[in-house]
């Protein structure tokens, strides 16, 4: 796979994009996939607005003012709006459009612990979000229509104070481009752009998450709190009279920083980390288990006839002999690993007849749980 070149990256092996563009510089693609108008039809679009599990939002944009309004959003809202100068998007596509699947299957060589999500962004003539920098990496592909792209590298990267979007104070474009359908361009994290549609048009955005170092700090934190124990009890058998009884005492202070030198962790529990965090759903994800649940037995002649498939909701990442489905650790046989590897690289796999009990087991649930689903 690293030596085929691709065309959806200009030709450019995955080795080579990695190497030169990857969390550096943008890169333009045109055409870089033929033929590609979207997936899914605008009518369909506005139907997922109104749904309350779907994230939504609408951007309008009157004189100077710019205003948000998050969904579910009213049926008939868009037969009201004016024909220019208004953006509608919709998160995590890949949720709930299995087209999508399709689509992020040819990025996948960056690592899925990566992959944020895919989002659509719909807009009429004059319609965008302003100039603005991700905290992420994302590629743009468009859909049906035009937009156009102005791109800086500055360094000034003030946003305007109050506003309701994260919109930069000041905004010198470097280079401007417009894209058509199934062009695509790449986009480092911090790069500023503003995107504006010349015509009605539709743009796929697939992000790629990167977190904070605050963020990592702040969650390894949070799971500590269940993986260490620490014994003993704080004590002060030689405690002496202190002149203020309000005061914090220096031996205090220098105990308590003695048991907190306790707290040991290692690559092994950062990995443990890693996996449970990044293969955590965001709050706002749910799972759809089947109405009725079935057994082992049901679930393995189904299985061997049809397959298995990631839900879309669910991601699923190994270290080594540790696999981590949706925050959950799962530690099976070696025999079970060739299988699960598969499922998670390429989110579907089949059964093998001799395939053990204690994974046609855990798959069973899996199942049940809406975490996995029959392929089709």
């Amino acid at each position: 796979m690293n030596a085929k070149k691709l065309s959806h990256l200009g030709g450019l092996t995955a080795t080579q994009f990695l190497r030169d563009y990857w969390q550096k510089k943008p890169l333009l693609v045109r055409n870089a996939f033929p033929g590609f108008t979207g997936l899914l039809p605008i009518k369909d679009l506005f139907q997922l607005t109104q749904d309350e599990d779907v994230q939504s939002r609408l951007v309008q944009k009157q004189s100077a003012k710019w205003d948000l309004q998050h969904g579910p959003l009213a049926k008939n809202i868009f037969k009201s709006l004016p024909q220019k100068n208004w953006t509608l998007l919709v998160q995590e596509l890949n949720h709930l459009v299995p087209a999508a699947a399709g689509l992020l299957q040819h990025f996948c060589f960056i690592p899925h612990a990566r992959l944020d999500d895919l989002m659509v962004s719909y807009a009429v003539p004059g319609g965008g979000v302003g100039a603005h920098v991700d905290s992420y990496d994302v590629f743009l592909l468009q859909g049906e229509g035009t937009r156009r792209w102005e791109i800086s590298g500055q360094k000034d990267l003030t946003l305007v104070a109050d506003a309701p979007l994260k919109l930069l104070k000041k905004f010198t474009p470097q280079t401007e481009w417009t894209l058509g359908p199934g062009d695509m361009l790449y986009l480092p994290p911090r790069y500023a752009h503003k995107g504006t549609a010349i015509t009605a048009c539709t743009t796929y955005s697939i992000g790629f998450r990167a977190p904070s170092h605050q963020e990592l700090a702040t969650q390894f934190l949070i799971y500590l709190q269940d993986h260490i124990s620490l014994d003993g009890m704080y004590a002060d058998p030689k405690l002496k009279l202190q002149k203020h009884p309000a005061e914090i005492s220096a031996d205090m202070i220098k105990q308590t920083n003695n048991i907190l030198k306790k707290v040991k962790f290692n690559q092994t529990l950062i990995a443990e980390f890693l996996g449970s965090y990044l293969s955590e759903p965001k709050p706002h994800v749910f799972f759809n288990p089947p109405e009725k649940s079935i057994n082992e037995k049901t679930f393995l002649a189904q299985a061997n006839q049809r397959g298995v498939m990631l839900a879309p909701e669910t991601q699923l990442l190994f270290v080594k002999g540790t696999f981590f489905i949706n925050g959950e650790a799962f530690s099976p046989e070696q025999s079970a690993r060739e299988f699960l590897i598969q499922l998670a690289d390429l989110r579907h796999a089949k059964l093998e007849r001799d395939t053990k009990v204690q994974l046609i087991a855990q798959l069973c649930d899996w199942y049940n749980n809406g975490y996995i689903q029959f392929a089709t």
